[in-house]
């Protein structure tokens, strides 16, 4: 669902690496820089099937090592149909390892391995009942004020009724002034239950520096495929800290 792939961020220097990731469900090939942090304070949510849902929470990713970031998203979760139920949402662990770096005047993007485990920490029918691995591969390479990026993986999810999928998607962000930035994706996965339906959805992005280390994210868009029953529209608002 378009939730849970929310729930799963653009300098303008040329030739250099992409940096992108939220507020867009693609994400980027770019690790946090070493001993740094990117703590987002985020809401997310959709509506299918006439159900609105999302989760809201912090996301922290730190720079481990070089090339090598370390994520943790601890949300809440809530679900509207029409009665409001609230409670922990699904808890995700991941760690991102660039492999391969742009290197100016060349061809090749950054390229990084981006594992992600969803644990089934959510309260009785606001999440998945069992873990989950997602497996992408993520590049992307900035062109002057553009950045072009993309990717996805395979995603392995058990239980009854549910089967595994692809998902996956290409973003392209523009930097209008030092401060903001805007962009457009277009996203989606294959069916992940037994007689459900793919998904392709896509969104507007984005990205506005508040003050020193600290920035304002935002996307929104529709369902265009599917929509009704899979996801009519997805929302992402963050407060990000960096230091």
């Amino acid at each position: 669902m378009i939730r849970r792939a929310a729930l799963a961020v653009v300098a303008c220097a040329a030739m250099g690496a992409a940096v992108a990731g939220p507020p867009y469900v693609t994400d980027d090939p770019v690790p946090t820089d070493r001993g740094n942090w990117e703590i987002y304070h985020f809401a997310a949510g959709t509506k299918a099937d006439g159900v609105r849902s999302g989760e809201a929470g912090i996301d922290l990713n730190y720079g481990a090592a070089e090339d090598l970031q370390l994520t943790l998203v601890l949300p809440l979760a809530y679900q509207q149909d029409p009665r409001t139920r609230v409670g922990m949402g699904t808890v995700e662990l991941a760690g991102k390892y660039r492999f391969l770096h742009a290197r100016e005047g060349g061809a090749a993007p950054d390229v990084a391995f981006f594992p992600r485990l969803f644990v089934a920490s959510a309260a009785d029918g606001l999440g998945p009942r069992r873990t989950q691995l997602l497996l992408p591969v993520w590049a992307g390479r900035d062109l002057g004020a553009w950045s072009l990026f993309g990717g996805g993986g395979y995603e392995f999810n058990p239980g009854a009724g549910a089967r595994d999928f692809w998902t996956g998607g290409v973003a392209l962000t523009r930097a209008l002034t030092p401060a903001m930035t805007l962009g457009a994706e277009i996203y989606g996965r294959s069916a992940d239950a037994i007689g459900g339906r793919s998904l392709a959805a896509a969104n507007l992005g984005l990205t506005l520096s508040l003050a020193p280390h600290w920035s304002l994210l935002a996307s929104l868009g529709p369902g265009l495929q599917h929509a009704r029953s899979e996801g009519q529209y997805g929302f992402y608002l963050a407060l990000k800290a960096d230091y």
